[in-house]
């Protein structure tokens, strides 16, 4: 009896066995079919060695239960008196809640565990056969599956197979089950089976023996008429016995179903026949199939069906899995596969994904199916669908390292271990690492993890992921630097043509020039040579996810060459994790940012401050620029300080747009486009400001002193006033000056015309530095009209003879550099025109449509498509901006938001006042952010400005990436940018000519 109060001592042997419900477990115990059990200290101790000892027992009560009267003896006795039984048995119970129904409702299978024979260690496909032999319907085969799967969880749960084991025993038993599924089809179905033979091919982790407890069972079929059979008769014939087998295992029944049969990696997917002869599955893999498909086919395996018939595909197809590589699309193919597919899976499921989140499954296996089809066409040792056998060969030929490889082994094992017991327990398909705390400890138990199983399954977990994180890319790159370096004592090297193979496969065009650039950079004792060999096999990795990982390759070379002996360098890589990635980012986008670092490498620094690569305000850089020009010893110096600092600031923008464009493994890619114009634009413009002022004060000083006799201003026109500059762009500008007090207005012109002629001149000296040109082509008259004017003459001019487009260019005016109260008064003055008062006459609309007509028919490039010329083309900046300046010349002087010389935002002005429709304003904003994107994009890939597509198609590739487009989808892009061009220009159509 129990003294009220304390707890019995059964109890507190039960949580001493691990029982977390110890007064439901009492009562389970109190059970009488457990008459003959409950105060058996032997079984109290095989219950608390299992994963969950309470569902252990829960189960144990219900096959008890389950058990005929005349039986149940025998039951308890075998229980008792058999170790190895008991330890089978209970740990199934302990671990899988569906075996146990599966017990309960077929209550003699307990006595397949029974027996303990060395053929029962580990059962081959003979041995499923002969457990499946009497499954004559789908159910019947259900139930006999279970038996078997029965004794396989039950070797695996109590440690007598490993993992690697026991996926091969579920895919020897997958095998037997397809055979038996295929012949009680061909018994339904015997006129059908006379007229074909029919071959079933596994595929996936079936075809690769490593099955999961739970897994859809991958199958390819093919089918050949009997002689003197029909063809297209005996493939419906064959068909229909594919369809027959893919329901009898896949169908649900009274005894559930066994998995589904998943025909979807056929050639044409699920669109395809479900049955093809073997010369058509070839005739569409030489001609129509795509790298993954070859990926695939490295698993193909026959297991059932006609076994001549299935030789033969695997012979036939076997040669053209190994010639995969050689390919024309096979680098962008892989480029696209080596993207991690995670926009599938729900942000919350993200980290709890064993197959797909980062450090998971398809990491290790992709790695090493990659490695297998690059160096497997030369190596046979390399052809196993087996990852952990294919990962070892990799390893004992040289092509990763002993020591990676057994790291990734050892991860690779446990992750398949936690996938296996989490399927196990209620016999369901997922790759989710459960989130309830019983969950858990369980599954941490089922691993061997007691002490404090919780804490220490999230521990070894995220420590076996984090593994195969930073393996998983080190594996390609390591062994090319073991190549070159000669790095590892008994090591075998990869030889050079393997070395080349596979940078070939990662997209490098020029495998001989990289492999010697890795030498340059790897080989050595020097603590340069140490780091960068860290660094390296990371940095090749973003390079290879680049358009040109040639010139990434070779930037980082010479920026290490120049840079290599500075010690913030290398440690600002080593130590300042965004540095090395937002390097590799800017050194293999394009030409433009990588010739700006290289003409000052200290920039690199930029690159690891987290506030580096924010741009700097006007004021800011208009005040280092002074400074620097108050320094300098004469003019020439003095500029050559202010377009250093440009040169700087270009490669700050250029760098904060190409992280952004590209996102980086902690940020992603920037969502909004549009934001990115801005920022470049306004950043451009800035630091464009900043030069020009700088230059005027370096031309002044230079003659005059302090103050030059006449007051001077810089106005920005066009897209330089707009705050709209790319990176290739020309500073339009207007130049005004009005003569000081007491001073002669002949010497003040004199004196505005040569600061104008000295600040061009020194903008545009030849130096290491990009040139800054200046364009005063919008001025009154033209190239023909004097290059500074004072503000009367503005005046007189504009009053009497200004034409409508000029009044549309002053739409873009705005103050730059010197004299702010002259510039602000030049623009008190050209606001009438500009924004006339009741808007713009029909006779000047008429004019304005006239000159964009003959625009578009004279000054497009003969030969450019005019669909694809972001400038003049179709739907392009010129149609989006002339729209939106006629709107402001006829509506500015009612809407005071129309009053800006931003594209953008009068764009949005425009809409607010209720003068374009949402959708059209949306369409135009689209066009005219892409077109903008495109100019700054082959700005940044090729170095030298253009207003269409590069040709070239690795350029166009890197066009492609800037623009947010992976590898092979530049067909993609350039149609998208037809499409949202066309439809702007339809607006275009309606709201500037009035169509």
């Amino acid at each position: 009896m129990t003294v009220p109060g304390r707890r019995s001592s059964t109890f507190s042997r039960l949580l001493r066995h691990g029982f977390t419900d110890p007064s439901g477990a009492e009562q389970l115990l109190d059970a009488p079919e457990l008459s003959a059990l409950r105060d058996d200290s032997v079984l109290m101790d095989a219950l608390g060695a299992t994963a969950d000892p309470d569902l252990a027992l829960r189960g144990l009560v219900r096959l008890a239960e389950a058990q005929p009267e005349t039986e149940r003896q025998t039951f308890t006795a075998t229980l008792l008196s058999a170790k190895p039984f008991r330890d089978r048995l209970l740990g199934v119970l302990g671990a899988s809640e569906a075996l146990a129904d599966h017990l309960a409702r077929h209550a003699r299978d307990w006595e397949s565990l029974v027996t303990y024979e060395a053929a029962d260690l580990h059962p081959g496909v003979a041995e499923f056969e002969r457990g499946l032999a009497e499954a004559t319907d789908a159910v019947s085969l259900r139930v006999a599956y279970r038996r078997c799967l029965l004794a396989i969880a039950a070797r695996d749960v109590c440690g007598t197979t490993d993992v690697a084991q026991a996926a091969a025993e579920l895919a020897d038993l997958a095998t037997a089950t397809l055979r038996a599924a295929l012949a009680i089809a061909r018994t339904a179905e015997p006129a059908d089976a006379a007229q074909c033979r029919l071959a079933v091919i596994a595929m996936g982790k079936c075809g690769g023996n490593e099955l999961n407890y739970v897994s859809d069972v991958d199958v390819i079929f093919v089918g050949e008429p009997v002689e003197g059979a029909d063809e297209g008769k005996a493939i419906q014939a064959a068909t229909r016995l594919a369809s027959h087998l893919m329901r009898i295992c896949s169908e649900s029944t009274v005894e559930g179903t066994i998995w589904p049969v998943d025909a979807n990696l056929r050639p044409e997917g699920r669109n395809g026949p479900l049955v093809r002869t073997l010369s058509s599955h070839l005739a569409y893999y030489q001609r129509w199939a795509k790298t993954w498909e070859f990926q695939a086919l490295l698993k193909a395996r026959a297991v059932a069906g006609d076994p001549e018939l299935g030789a033969q595909y695997i012979d036939a197809v076997s040669p053209l899995v190994w010639q995969a590589a050689e390919r024309e699309n096979f680098v962008p193919d892989v480029q696209k596969m080596r993207r991690r597919v995670v926009d599938n899976i729900p942000a919350a499921q993200v980290e709890r994904e064993l197959k797909l989140g980062p450090g998971g499954l398809r990491d290790v296996e992709f790695a090493v199916q990659l490695l297998q089809l690059v160096h497997g066409r030369s190596d046979a040792t390399l052809h196993s669908g087996t990852t952990l056998d294919a990962l070892a060969a990799l390893a004992a030929g040289g092509y990763v390292g002993r020591a990676d490889a057994a790291q990734l082994d050892d991860a690779y094992r446990f992750l398949r271990a936690m996938e296996h017991r989490i399927q196990l327990y209620r016999l369901r398909r997922t790759h989710l690492v459960p989130e309830d705390e019983e969950d858990l400890r369980r599954l941490g138990r089922s691993l061997g993890l007691r002490t404090d199983p919780v804490a220490e399954l999230n521990k070894e977990w995220k420590r076996h992921a984090s593994v195969v994180r930073r393996l998983h890319e080190k594996l390609f790159y390591r062994p090319l630097l073991d190549a070159v370096a000669q790095l590892a004592p008994g090591e075998i090297r990869l030889s050079p043509k393997a070395a080349g193979q596979r940078l070939e496969a990662l997209g490098y065009d020029d495998p001989a020039a990289a492999l010697r650039h890795l030498e340059a950079l790897a080989s050595g004792v020097s603590r340069k040579a140490a780091i960068q060999r860290t660094l390296l096999p990371v940095l090749l990795g973003w390079f290879a996810d680049s358009a040109d990982p040639d010139a990434g390759l070779l930037g980082f070379r010479k920026v290490s060459d120049a840079l290599g002996k500075t010690p913030w360098y290398l440690r600002l890589l080593r130590d300042e994790g965004a540095a090395a990635e937002n390097l590799a980012r800017v050194l293999s986008a394009g030409r433009l940012a990588p010739d700006l670092l290289l003409r000052a490498p200290e920039a690199v620094a930029l690159l690891g401050d987290p506030e580096g690569l924010k741009p700097r305000g006007r004021d800011h850089l208009e005040q280092e620029v002074l400074a620097a020009v108050g320094r300098a010893g004469d003019a020439e110096q003095a500029v050559a300080a202010a377009r250093g600092v440009r040169r700087r600031e270009l490669f700050r923008t250029a760098a904060a747009d190409l992280i952004g464009s590209y996102g980086t493994e902690d940020n992603p890619r920037e969502s909004d486009p549009g934001a990115l114009v801005d920022r470049v634009g306004e950043a451009v413009t800035d630091l464009n400001a900043a030069t020009i002022a700088g230059a005027l004060r370096a031309a002044v000083r230079a003659e005059w002193g302090d103050m030059l006799p006449t007051r001077f201003a810089v106005i920005g026109m066009g897209r330089f006033g707009g705050h709209e500059l790319g990176y290739g762009s020309d500073a339009d500008v207007l130049f005004v000056h009005e003569p000081r007090e007491g001073v002669d207005e002949q010497e003040a012109a004199r004196a505005a015309n040569r600061v104008v002629a000295e600040m061009r001149r020194l903008l545009q000296l030849p130096t290491a530095d990009p040139p800054l040109l200046i364009d005063a082509d919008l001025r009154p008259e033209g190239k023909s009209g004097p290059l500074v004017r004072t503000l009367k003459s503005y005046e007189a001019y504009y009053r009497r003879w200004s034409l409508v487009w000029e009044s549309q260019a002053l739409l873009r005016a705005a103050p730059m550099a010197g004299d702010r109260d002259l510039a602000d008064r030049f623009i008190e003055l050209v606001d009438p025109l500009r924004y006339p008062a009741e808007g713009l006459g029909d006779d000047a609309v008429r004019e304005i449509r006239r000159l964009k007509a003959r625009m578009e028919s004279e000054r497009l490039p003969r030969g450019a498509d005019p669909t694809l010329h972001a400038k003049l083309g179709r739907g392009g900046l010129s149609d989006v901006e002339w729209t939106v300046q006629l709107l402001q010349m006829r509506h500015g002087w009612a809407e005071p938001g129309l009053r800006t010389t931003r594209t953008r935002e009068a764009l949005a002005a425009a809409h607010a006042a209720g003068l374009i429709p949402t959708e059209e304003a949306q369409t135009l904003d689209e066009a005219w952010v892409l077109a903008s994107r495109v100019r700054n994009a082959v700005m940044l890939v090729r170095g030298r400005a253009g207003d269409t597509f590069p040709s070239d198609p690795r350029e166009l590739a890197a066009v492609g990436r800037y623009l947010g487009y992976g590898p092979g989808h530049v067909g993609e892009m350039v149609d998208d940018y037809r499409r949202i061009t066309r439809r702007a220009r339809a607006v275009v159509e309606e709201l500037f000519y009035g169509a």
